[in-house]
């Protein structure tokens, strides 16, 4: 955690300096939060936190106050803790009944806010992923529809096994940003770790993120790396 915390202030630092802002897309799930905690704790004079801009690369559709929120965690990990303005935080308008209509909502801000022209992609400077048990990342679950998607940035995902929507990037994005960072911890996810990195034919979906003009990095744990 804190060596991702020192490649975030590392990356931002260099993002702001050229171009005057850090866009960020942050990930679910539990293991963000020690990042996020030693940014808050030991990282909090690196950046010029108002000129670092959030989003998320994946929601669960939840309201932003419901404990399953991707929202909530990062608000009380780490939003809350940092000189951050409110008009730097976009989070994904989860609460709406239609998630189908929240990822089009979503896709209208990301469009408005890097001024995208037709056809163009996004280009944020830091995305952070995690990997679950089954080789997903983002909301990109096996065998859903979301892996196929080639027209938009954000898509409403129906997720089967969860028997609920999802919503969430797609490889539009994640591959198009010049920092992609997955942060993976605990022995439970070695095996895993192990297939993504080394069996190029697991045909797991965090092996699509292969960004085309960029780095992708892999921060583990001794957990994590066990099978390596």
């Amino acid at each position: 955690f804190h060596a991702a915390a020192e490649k975030f202030c590392s990356v931002g630092s260099s993002a702001i300096q050229d171009g005057g802002r850090f866009t960020v897309a942050l990930s679910g799930g539990s293991t963000p939060r020690g990042l996020h905690q030693e940014l808050a704790t030991h990282f909090s004079s690196q950046l010029q936190w108002d000129k670092v801009f959030f989003f998320w690369g994946d929601e669960r559709h939840v309201p932003p106050d419901s404990s399953d929120s991707n929202y909530r965690m990062a608000k009380e990990t780490l939003l809350s803790k940092l000189p951050i303005p409110p008009e730097n935080i976009f989070r994904v308008p989860a609460e709406l009944p239609d998630a189908r209509q929240a990822a089009a909502k979503y896709e209208q801000t990301i469009q408005k806010f890097f001024r995208l022209g037709p056809d163009s992609f996004p280009r944020f400077d830091f995305i952070l992923l995690g990997m679950g048990p089954d080789g997903h990342t983002a909301s990109l679950f096996p065998g859903t529809a979301a892996l196929q998607e080639k027209d938009h940035l954000v898509v409403a995902n129906w997720v089967e096994k969860l028997n609920a929507f999802r919503i969430t990037f797609t490889y539009l994005v994640l591959n198009n940003a010049p920092c992609v960072m997955f942060l993976v911890s605990g022995d439970e996810k070695a095996e895993m770790v192990r297939r993504a990195l080394k069996d190029p034919g697991a045909n797991l979906p965090c092996q699509k993120v292969r960004p085309v003009d960029g780095e992708l990095l892999w921060y583990l744990d001794k957990g994590a790396g066990l099978r390596l």
